[in-house]
């Protein structure tokens, strides 16, 4: 039996979510790469960018706009786990796209799949995904491999680009696969704790930057001092040579720019995910969120001139239709575990 459509879930509101949802994450992409291209501090711009986060749910809780979440101490500590993973995963595409080109990132992320159909295997509760599912994974990992292929060089592959999209895309698996009963528990009482989706990822927001500052203080924190006077010579250099009007022309001042506008679109990009995930349920917003990859490629290779090659842009398409037809290979297994 289907269940019912949700209330206020009205195709307005849904366009709005997935514009804001792909706006907001084409120009945190921008905005990221542009901070990771001014600093070499890159853990630092990640728990930058979750400190802007944090500070937009505290001046919404303050005067009331939003409803306080009422979680009590062990249930921070079950969220915690999550948070690492949440912490992990960013952390891990922001050093992805520091290193290297973001349509190459954002190809190589495109296997996350891989590892949630892996993880189910092996991580209780196992999950046995349709065999068609499992035929999809690879079609992904051909299109990815394809996209590596450079015409008359061979295979060539950015080694830390895509060990750390790797990384990123391993810890959002565990994100997903661990904390997905912990949240749905906690949202299933919303009426009393408050835990909507907003505050959900608000609150995870929170645990993913007091993770991502232990690994700040362990790595970046004793010499982001001199980074940041190297960074701001560098820009001053770059002026002097290449003219107050080039791109590659940047002061103090564009550094906190770039990082806290991408802190603030990362920040909504999320939410409204999460919001619109709630509303449609998450094989619909699987498939929206492979589309949202294309467009994020696309607005990334135009804004920043990255050299999209044949095999690139069809290994690429392949990956992302793969993404696509393995999201809706899920859904009789997701509908058959919900009669049960």
């Amino acid at each position: 039996r289907s269940e019912p459509k949700k209330e206020g879930a009205s195709t307005m509101k849904l366009l709005l979510l997935i514009g804001g949802w792909y706006v907001g994450n084409a120009a945190y992409n921008v905005y990221n790469k542009k901070a990771c291209t001014n600093i070499h501090a890159h853990w630092s711009v990640a728990f930058a960018q979750l400190v802007v986060g944090v500070v937009w749910s505290v001046c919404l809780w303050l005067p009331g706009i939003r409803k306080l979440p009422k979680i009590t101490k062990a249930e921070w500590m079950s969220l915690a786990p999550i948070g690492l993973f949440a912490a992990a995963a960013h952390g891990g595409s922001v050093l992805a796209m520091g290193a290297g080109a973001v349509s190459f990132a954002q190809i190589v992320k495109a296997c996350e799949p891989v590892y949630v159909a892996l993880l189910c295997l092996v991580v209780p509760p196992i999950e046995i995904k349709p065999a068609l599912a499992y035929a999809m994974l690879m079609v992904i990992v051909g299109g990815v491999g394809l996209a590596c292929v450079k015409e008359g060089k061979g295979v060539e592959i950015n080694m830390e680009a895509f060990g750390w999209a790797s990384f990123a895309n391993l810890a959002a698996a565990l994100k997903g696969k661990l904390g997905k009963d912990v949240t749905h528990n906690l949202k299933a009482n919303k009426a009393k704790n408050n835990m909507d989706s907003a505050n959900a990822y608000a609150v995870m927001n929170i645990l993913s930057a007091l993770w991502t500052f232990i690994v700040v203080a362990g790595t970046e924190l004793s010499t982001i001092k001199d980074e940041w006077a190297h960074a701001v010579d560098n820009g001053a250099a770059a002026c002097k040579k290449h003219g107050l009007d080039s791109p590659k022309c940047f002061d103090s001042n564009t550094i906190i720019v770039n990082v806290v506008l991408s802190g603030f679109f990362f920040y909504l990009y999320n939410e409204l995910a999460f919001q619109f995930t709630a509303e449609v349920g998450p094989v619909t917003s699987s498939v929206m969120n492979t589309a949202k990859r294309v467009v994020v490629i696309v607005v990334s290779a135009i804004i920043f001139k990255e050299d999209l090659e044949r095999n690139a842009m069809i290994g690429s398409a392949v990956a992302v239709a793969g993404v696509l037809l393995y999201s809706l290979a899920e859904k009789p297994a997701a509908a058959k575990d919900k009669k049960h």
